[in-house]
């Protein structure tokens, strides 16, 4: 018979539905290292570089240049800070909600990517220049043939939508299952099944017969 490929039932197991602390604590401690990180670099730039400046690192392949950034990530939506800003809380606080039903490391480590580059950039939109809500996001990554300049917290959210869509197609949910597909014998009840004949039996055939 020909086989039918249907996506099985997760299995139940102990403590599903319960909230995994270490996938939490892993979520919060990945946002508050890149958060640190994506501030203390954002510092150490507004203190040691005069806006505009260019410092060689890797000479032409990578330097640091001092610009400010009314957009989203890699100067994308410039103009639009307060409203970048209040999508910038929205996906703050859906991460923190869904946290809860996080139970995989891995997506753990995801959610800790965009919430701590989320928070970092949405930190310069309300204390920095011009304004509270509207600041200028601090960039000073430059790398060569890259058309945009970009911070610790834009890299962190292009690493998470890698992650994102690695996930994605390995099908792994947010608790740590992999999703398993299993075949099925179809039964001569399906629309779509044609009946087997069986070897040595002629077909039967609607032609008139003669005497």
């Amino acid at each position: 018979m020909p086989q039918a490929t249907e996506q099985a039932a997760p299995n139940s197991a102990p403590g599903r539905g319960r909230v995994s602390v270490r996938a939490l604590l892993l979520l919060a401690a990945v946002a508050l290292a890149l958060y640190g990180l994506d501030q203390f670099t954002k510092y150490l730039i507004v203190s040691n570089i005069a806006p505009g400046e260019t410092v060689p690192v890797l000479g032409e392949v990578l330097q640091l240049h001092f610009v400010t950034n009314s957009g989203a990530a890699f100067s994308l939506a410039t103009g639009f800070t307060w409203i970048l800003s209040i999508i910038a809380v929205g996906v703050s606080v859906v991460i923190i909600w869904f946290a809860r039903r996080i139970r995989s490391f891995t997506w753990a480590v995801v959610f800790g990517l965009v919430l701590g580059g989320a928070v970092g950039n949405l930190t310069d939109r309300l204390f920095r220049p011009p304004g509270f809500g509207s600041g200028h996001v601090v960039d000073f990554i430059q790398v060569w043939g890259f058309p945009a300049i970009f911070n610790i917290a834009d890299s962190a959210l292009v690493c998470a939508v890698g992650l994102f869509i690695i996930l994605s197609l390995r099908g792994i949910g947010l608790d740590g299952r992999k999703a398993v597909y299993v075949r099925r014998a179809r039964s001569a009840d399906d629309p779509d099944v044609v009946p087997e004949i069986s070897k040595g039996t002629p077909p039967k055939s609607s032609a008139p017969t003669k005497d």
